[in-house]
């Protein structure tokens, strides 16, 4: 029995389209209802820290399921664990459409962002299960492109949602794309055999979160996700009041210029795949990521245009792009051999840093107070980058 299960592979072209659909799980969970925080703010009769409060517990809910998912793949594989998180992720998703107030909104959101944890955690084992050094490298900044072009439907969906349905047609698109990966899940054969898995009691293989961390090439590059999360997250919490409060756009056209941004974090993991070297692309993106940081806090400063504005916010996912496909590709080869586990801290630092700044952008004047948030974030992606490229080959 259990050699006919190891021998049982779904082809390379549904792996990679169901790497890159779990993935997006990301961007559809935090990113689809961007455009309709303005008008939620009205609907739930609330403030604007009040409704961010659903961003920061979503990605609260992403950071700490993954702690849980992880290990847990680890142990008893990655298709029952997976099958579980989809469960709860479309009656978590049906809660919210329903929810009577703004607190019960931001539990169910917190409850949504576990359940969608566990596409993220996993999809990033079942890559490191099945490919090695380069090809890992090259594997994910494939689901990365794919990925890209989730954060362009999902706010452009949003826009239209809004515009015609309200914030709740919002959450109905995500309950259908649940249903569908729950019914991919049913097709996936399991990554992990039998002989790979962690024998450990649970107590155990929650422990190996510690022996994770003290490889210092892997925390490196966890701090380096961390840290660029924060900047991107930055920019998601701050980009909807800036583009429409601010700019006075639409819903519709601030979900357009999300959407190009997210085509250039897409177009970033796939040039770093294709660079010489690691360390080089390392380079490349910190410049690129201190660079835009000082740009946009002066563009912000002179209250420049738009062209300016989302000019550099371009560029800066560009890099984005870059040093997220580096460093999560360096950090899961340093720990391969507990890639659960690896890859649920990998995924808590971004989601956690992401869920701290989320709130920081909102306080004072909301274009300075980014700006600097995107200033400090960028010096510390740089230090932890270049600490961690020390042991890659050049």
């Amino acid at each position: 029995m259990v050699k006919m299960m190891m021998v049982k592979k779904n082809s390379a072209q549904f792996i990679f389209i169901f790497l890159g659909m779990l993935t997006a799980f990301a961007p559809f969970v935090t990113d689809m209802y961007l455009p309709s925080l303005p008008s939620m703010q009205i609907f739930f009769d609330t403030s604007v820290s009040m409704v961010q409060m659903g961003l920061t517990f979503s990605m609260l809910g992403l950071s700490g399921g993954q702690l849980v998912f992880g290990p847990l793949s680890d142990k008893y594989g990655r298709r029952k664990p997976l099958i579980f998180s989809m469960v709860l992720f479309v009656i978590s998703t049906l809660l919210c459409i329903f929810s009577p107030s703004i607190e019960c909104f931001v539990g169910l959101r917190f409850l949504q962002g576990i359940a969608a944890s566990g596409g993220i955690v996993i999809a990033r084992s079942i890559a490191t299960d099945k490919f090695k050094g380069k090809n890992l490298v090259k594997a994910l900044a494939i689901v990365g492109a794919i990925n890209g072009i989730a954060p362009v439907a999902a706010p452009v969906l949003g826009g239209v949602m809004v515009n015609n349905l309200g914030w709740q047609g919002i959450f109905v698109i995500l309950l259908f794309i649940g249903l569908i990966l729950l019914g991919c899940c049913a097709y996936f054969h399991e990554s992990l055999s039998h002989q790979r898995r962690s024998s450990a009691e649970l107590s155990q293989i929650f422990a190996d979160f510690y022996r994770v961390l003290k490889n210092r090439s892997y925390l490196f590059f966890a701090l380096v996700q961390a840290f660029a999360s924060a900047i991107l997250f930055a920019y998601i919490a701050s980009s909807p009041f800036i583009i429409q409060i601010h700019y006075q756009f639409s819903a519709l056209a601030f979900s357009l210029f999300f959407g190009v941004n997210a085509v250039s974090i897409g177009i970033g993991a796939a040039f770093a795949a294709q660079m010489s070297s690691a360390k080089k692309a390392i380079i490349y993106s910190i410049t690129i990521l201190n660079a835009c940081s000082w740009g946009l806090m002066l563009v912000v400063s002179v209250n420049a245009s738009i062209i300016f504005f989302e000019g550099l916010l371009l560029i800066l996912c560009f890099g984005l792009g870059m040093i997220f496909t580096v460093s999560t590709a360096a950090a899961m080869d340093a720990a391969r051999n507990k890639a659960g586990t690896a890859s649920a801290l990998l995924g808590a630092s971004g989601f956690l840093s992401g869920s701290l700044v989320s709130p920081l952008v909102g306080m004072g004047n909301i274009m300075l107070s980014t700006g600097a948030v995107l200033i400090v974030s960028a010096v510390l992606t740089s230090i932890f980058a270049w600490k961690g490229s020390q042991n890659l080959s050049a």
